[in-house]
């Protein structure tokens, strides 16, 4: 058997992951001087309360190799081979302490993949590496083909500040006050593995009709393939979101849910994401 395993930034509930028989490596928050594990000690729902009930600067850090190590020894002891899909390695050193568990493992049925995304851009390539493991493929036929596919996994949101990602470290002061001082809604996404800023807009409306620009940009949706729709904080507006881009590109096999924690710290809430596979 194939026993597939990523992180926490993937946004899967512990709930879904026992369904989908894969393990996840939790990432660590820090929130008014305590520490969690994302999501299994700390609940979107209770983290993004927190962030309004008090002014707080959350932070986070990656698993250590020994998180991922225990988990793969797990696996090892089973007879399984082991797929590994981390977070981007150009955000997070997550991948790094996956590559460092593996060589700690000494064992020659393991592959780590790095995403080169986040959230619900890693939550597709999951869903696809579980698609591939059901129908038989060998682990080196997923690995390659993940490879390729991970190219054409895209994620752009809204976001309300710019405020997290410069406190997280994940943009400049100059950007994110210009956006907070003109009251702008930022358009942001993942670009070969990195946070980078694509726009800001006036209003949501324009937000959402620049990520429809930059979805036509890359070539459209793969409408063959999931389409996440995703938030931080509450879901109020949502639907207004989701009914723009579906009268746009006509989607309708679409996973929905909750930025956790982690990816929340730095994105703040408010939060409107689209993750698709461009044809």
């Amino acid at each position: 058997m194939i026993k597939i395993i990523t992180d926490s930034t993937s946004d899967i509930s512990l709930e879904l992951a026992k369904e989908m028989n894969i393990e996840i490596v939790p990432l660590i928050v820090r929130v008014d001087g305590n520490e969690y594990k994302d999501r299994v000690e700390l609940s979107p729902e209770d983290f993004y309360k927190q962030l309004e009930e008090k002014d707080l600067t959350p932070s986070t850090s990656q698993p250590s190799p020994q998180d991922f190590l225990k988990v793969y020894e797990k696996a090892k002891e089973a007879g399984d081979e082991i797929l590994v899909i981390t977070l981007s390695s150009e955000v997070s050193g997550t991948y790094q302490s996956a590559m460092i568990a593996k060589e700690l493992l000494e064992y020659n049925k393991i592959q780590v993949i790095n995403s080169a995304s986040a959230t619900f851009g890693l939550r597709i390539i999951i869903e696809k590496a579980l698609q591939l493991r059901d129908e038989g493929k060998t682990l080196e036929e997923i690995v390659a083909f993940l490879e390729d596919y991970k190219q054409k996994v895209h994620i752009f949101a809204l976001v309300d500040t710019l405020e997290y990602f410069y406190k997280g470290g994940r943009l400049s002061k100059t950007s994110a006050t210009v956006g907070t001082l003109l009251k702008f809604k930022p358009v942001v996404g993942i670009k070969d593995g990195k946070l980078e800023l694509f726009a800001n807009c006036r209003g949501t409306r324009k937000s959402i009709s620049k990520i429809i620009e930059l979805i036509h940009e890359t070539g459209d949706i793969d409408l063959q393939e999931p389409v996440c729709i995703g938030y931080t904080g509450n879901s109020e507006g949502l639907d207004k979101f989701e009914n723009l881009l579906k009268e746009e590109f006509h989607f309708e096999n679409v996973i929905h849910g909750i930025v956790g924690p982690v990816i929340g710290s730095h994105a703040g809430p408010g939060g409107r994401i689209i993750a698709f596979v461009r044809k």
